[in-house]
């Protein structure tokens, strides 16, 4: 997955029809469970999912009011659309996403 940062986060998450943007920090455990499950989903379902390092990046995390990680938010035509916080299951994640589409 794509890891975005303030210079390519409008083209790479608002300026798309739909994305999926994963808020994490390496030292983050939950966040490192979650990621191959992301992998596997974001080719499964043929989707776009991007990564914001919330200690690179820490003005988008502060603008969409990441409070804690991981947090997944889903974008649509450049519009937040829904947000989901917090480790959860391979099946969970893929449902709440294709709920989104």
């Amino acid at each position: 997955m794509k890891i975005v940062d303030e210079k390519n986060f409008k083209a790479e998450a608002l300026d798309v029809e739909f994305v999926v943007v994963d808020f994490y920090a390496d030292w983050c455990g939950p966040c490192r469970v979650i990621a191959p499950l992301l992998n596997e989903i974001k080719s499964e379902l043929n989707i776009k999912i991007v990564k914001v390092n919330i200690d690179e990046s820490p003005s988008i995390a502060t603008k969409y009011n990441v409070m804690s990680i991981p947090t997944l938010m889903i974008f649509k035509r450049g519009e937040k659309s829904a947000v989901i916080t917090g480790a959860a299951s391979k099946t969970r994640l893929a449902d709440w996403i294709s709920s989104h589409l």
